[in-house]
């Protein structure tokens, strides 16, 4: 034959082979972390995607959704050109038309409108990272029906953190992973913030003495390398965080010095049952809070320099009845209801396990303190020689966000910190960069203008501080379409996505014209009770025309939720355009610096779409909005949204980009307009970052050096101290006007409602639905979470992405599966009141016994996406969105609320219950329900 068997092969191998001629950096958006990527181009194709090792977000790492930018780039579904209905809603029937039309139809709908009364307008965004901008168009426009995703997603967890510290976790703040010993998450799952994360759990798991507890039903990502896994039953944390401070408590592990210091655990609160002051804080009269300092035996302001104030004792000053705020927090938490003993079964959790990490706690808190040696002046002007901190760190997320108790559970970690004084201390939870704010900011919700095409008088969101700044009417009824805002639900910071369609279509506060969203996908994996949902979209009065009349719908690609809505602004995707991550909305801030960053254009456009923030602001100078047109009519930004990034300014001197501001580029937060900066952002990588001043890295709330910087930054309005609110008084003050004092009250079906839920100290209570469905008959509780490698809708349609999870199984407990005599892959019925969904399960057994779960947004509808009608994800994906309902029953005849927390509306996904019932042999095969194919798809039917 020729061949020697024993010759040496050597392949010729271009060990340095040229992938690319051109590297572009630019922003990920393949998930909310804003990690800096580095785009390698060939010829003006994309040919990889790396992490930028520069950059102060990710430092290089980049995760599976990062790299797989490239499929998200070739997806088959992105649209392509602007489409107008010409079938019925949901027929994916429609016509291409150009942009001048498109935009022409847009302004006539709008600007009818805005004519008639602009709050007919229902303007609402998905996870859009440009909330700056579109809530401003939304004032400038005159609508208060404005929101983003929030609602849907974790508002509780900003509330809570706005109205107790000041800041939250995520966006808001990170742990001192560099410093921390002792690091408690809980309800984490994989999706937000996932690259610093695992960064961060890198960085404690390589350093010895140190633990990781993570508290969650379901052992995935982050909880799999845990040290100790707490599989609580879903929705009971805040009794487990309750039972944590009993112990706290009982052994007087409490920092108090810290809490004399920034907190208002010493302030003096008047105790006199039915006055109508009981609960507020005891002032003198220039309106500064009272404490009774032990020393001189008399009531001081609270922000006297020098006092020793009292945490318990009831005494009377100025003729009042009055205890310091701590006295009530422990006499509620150290009630034996609360004890570990008291909770363990609800919880799921043993009481030892409760007291152990309890004592595991005060133990790294107190016994391990840090100690930097970095003087420090506060805000009081007191010198500190050295910076002590408590090495115990908290983060957590969506799993205790996403229950109608929620926002107190959310406030009870918050408490928790403070009570350990591991609040931006080294080696605690830190704020990021413009937080801390006042506690609340002091932005209030504005009110619809009475006059037609008029501007708001500032920001449709905002934060209420007593019943004086809810928007609704003379007869307490809801002005705003979501109901947020209202005795519904007071403090909807982020309003109600979830309710819009709902609430437009039952006409309920009242009807709307326009319906305006923006990569949203409400059709499908964004709302809940899909089947009904999809209803709404769809219902007509008598007359044969639609109750919602026009929807108009911007996205980058053909989802679910496209063949529902009349006129289609076809966006780009984030490699096709400009963007601004802004110190305005959403920065990318660390605890050390504050940063922000750019997307640009990578690659060039191949199809006739635009940036939606582009449309947005053509949009807005066609209508003549103020701000966006010049004295004479023409476009103020007429570049786009790049020239509104560079220009546009929302104070003197503050714009949407903190750096290279001025006209040389030499001043940064504030400075005049520089037109080359977008030109300095490409030069460095397309992010700015300025570390804080030495000496400003820790105790931000108090610390004058970083106050006075912040200030100067235009962070915060004044360099004055944020203190801590253990007890809210704010909430206080709903509850006395539920309780019939002052000159604003609930309606009387609301009455018992606000006073049992804006208690000031956090409390626990069944999640409503549960307390409605729960029981014998649906005894499991179902969750759904997205996976680490895909985010929302656009990553599980990704080319690269589905071959990590092309379908979702039902997971489910050995135990609980044996139960039902299910194996894995068997088929089963998911069943509640509302209906049933069909899919498979895998057994696991890191999950809570009486819990099942699933991914969510892996299941499509077919016909959408791009993806073959016999994909996997459309034959045995599912969703448990089907079976979740937006709203309650009614209890005795009173008004039907929404599935939400009562204090900020957040989207009550995860107090799911339901029974399981193996499917029968015929059954299994195909995932339920099924609903007939969207027209072709990508492929939309186009007629002449």
């Amino acid at each position: 034959m020729g061949l020697n068997p024993f010759e040496t092969v050597r392949e010729e191998i271009d060990l340095s082979p040229e992938i690319s001629d051109e590297v572009k950096t630019s922003t990920c958006y393949m998930c909310a972390c804003r990690c800096g990527i580095r785009v390698h181009l060939k010829d003006g194709s994309i040919r990889y995607i790396e992490g930028n090792p520069d950059h102060p977000v990710n430092k290089g790492v980049l995760c599976a959704k990062g790299s797989a930018g490239i499929k998200h780039q070739s997806s088959p579904a992105k649209l392509t050109k602007p489409l107008l209905r010409t079938g019925e809603r949901g027929s994916g029937e429609f016509r291409e038309i150009e942009w001048d039309e498109a935009l022409s139809l847009a302004t006539k709908w709008l600007g009818e409108v805005r004519a008639r009364d602009p709050g007919k307008l229902a303007f609402f965004t998905g996870r859009d990272q440009s909330q700056s901008l579109t809530g401003w168009w939304a004032t400038q426009f005159g609508t208060h029906n404005f929101a983003a995703h929030g609602g849907f997603c974790s508002v509780n967890m900003a509330a809570a953190g706005l109205y107790t510290l000041g800041g939250a976790f995520w966006e808001f703040g990170e742990p001192d992973w560099e410093l921390t010993k002792y690091h408690v998450m809980l309800g984490v799952a994989d999706d937000h913030d996932s690259n610093p994360i695992k960064m961060g759990l890198g960085k404690l798991k390589t350093r010895e003495g140190t633990k990781f507890v993570s508290v969650n039903p379901v052992r995935t990502g982050y909880s799999a390398i845990a040290d100790e896994w707490i599989g609580i039953r879903p929705g009971t944390d805040g009794l487990f965080l309750f039972a944590i401070i009993h112990e706290l408590l009982r052994a007087e592990k409490i920092d108090f010095p810290y809490l004399a210091r920034y907190s208002n655990a010493p302030w003096l609160v008047i105790r006199e049952p039915g006055a109508e002051d009981d609960g507020l804080f005891l002032r003198h009269e220039d309106g500064q809070p009272l404490v009774w300092c032990l020393e001189e035996k008399r009531a001081r302001r609270a922000n006297a320099v020098h006092r020793t104030p009292a945490f318990a004792g009831e005494r009377v000053v100025n003729g009042r009845k009055v205890v310091p705020s701590f006295q009530i927090l422990a006499e509620r938490y150290l009630d034996p209801q609360y004890a570990p003993e008291a909770v363990a079964e609800t919880t799921g959790v043993p009481a030892a396990t409760m007291q152990r990490i309890a004592a595991e706690l005060a133990q790294v808190a107190f016994e391990e303190e840090i100690t930097i040696d970095q003087p420090w002046t506060d805000s009081w002007g007191r010198m500190h020689d050295k910076m002590i901190g408590r090495p115990v760190s908290f983060h957590a997320m969506r799993g205790i966000s996403a229950h109608s108790n929620g926002f107190h559970t959310c406030r009870a970690i918050h408490i928790l910190q403070a009570l350990l004084g591991s609040v931006d201390c080294p080696g605690g939870w830190r704020y990021k960069a413009p937080f801390p704010k006042p506690i609340p900011p002091g932005i209030k919700p504005a009110w619809p203008k009475p006059e037609a095409a008029t501007p708001l008088s500032g920001p449709p969101l905002g934060f209420p501080k007593s019943p004086a700044d809810l928007i609704v009417d003379h007869h307490g009824e809801p002005l705003r379409i979501d109901k947020a805002y209202s005795w519904e639900h007071p403090l909807a910071l982020h309003g109600l996505m979830h309710m819009v369609l709902h609430n437009a279509a039952t006409e309920d506060p009242y009807g709307i014209d326009v319906l305006f969203m923006f990569m949203a996908n409400m059709a499908w994996n964004s709302s809940m009770n899909i089947p009904e949902t999809l209803g709404y979209f769809t219902k007509k009065r008598e007359d044969g025309e639609y109750v919602i009349p026009k929807i108009i719908y911007s996205d980058a690609f053909w989802s679910e939720t496209v063949p529902y809505c009349d006129l289609i602004l076809p966006d780009t995707t984030y490699l096709e355009r400009f963007d601004c991550i802004s110190m305005l909305d959403r920065p990318i801030s660390s605890a050390h610096g504050g940063g922000d960053s750019i997307r640009q254009p990578v690659v060039a456009l191949d199809r006739d779409v635009r940036p939606f923030q582009t449309v947005l602001l053509d949009l807005g100078a066609r209508l003549g909005l103020p701000g966006m047109t010049n004295e004479d009519g023409s476009p103020k930004f007429p570049g786009g949204y790049e020239d509104y990034i560079v220009n546009h300014e929302r104070a003197p001197g503050v714009g949407p980009l903190s750096g290279w501001r001025g006209k040389d580029g030499e001043k940064s937060g504030v400075g005049e307009v520089n037109p080359n900066q977008l030109e300095r952002y490409i030069e460095n990588g397309c992010f700015w970052y300025e570390d804080l001043p030495e000496g400003a890295e820790y105790f931000k709330f108090a610390n004058r050096k970083y106050l006075e910087y912040a200030e100067k930054m235009a962070w915060i309005g004044h360099a004055d101290p944020i203190v801590f609110q253990l007890y809210n008084e704010d909430l206080q003050k709903f509850r006395l006007a539920a309780q019939g004092h002052g000159a604003i009250q609930p309606p009387e079906q609301h009455r018992e409602r606000i006073e049992t839920y804006f208690d000031p100290l956090p409390i626990w209570y069944q999640p409503f639905l549960e307390e409605q469905e729960g029981g014998e008959e649906f005894p499991v509780h179902a969750l759904s979470q997205r996976p680490m490698h895909m985010y929302h809708s656009w990553g599980s349609q990704n080319a690269w992405l589905r071959q990590i999870t092309s379908a979702n199984k039902l997971h489910l407990h050995r135990k609980l599966a044996t139960k039902h005599g299910l194996e894995d892959d068997d088929w089963v019925w998911i069943e509640n009141p509302r209906g049933r969904v069909k899919a498979q399960v895998k057994l696991v057994t890191g999950v809570n016994e009486n819990v099942v779960w699933t991914w969510n947004a892996i299941g499509k509808r077919k016909g959408a996406w791009g993806l073959h009608p016999d994909s996997p994800e459309t034959t045995k994906g599912f969703l448990l969105n089907h079976i979740i309902t937006e709203t309650l029953l009614p209890q005795k005849g009173d008004k039907v609320y929404s599935n939400s927390d009562p204090v900020t509306g957040q989207a009550a996904w995860y107090d799911l219950r339901v029974r399981l019932q193996k499917c029968a042999p015929h059954e299994a095969g195909e995932t339920e329900p099924m609903f007939e194919p969207l027209g072709a798809g990508a492929d939309y039917r186009v007629t002449a």
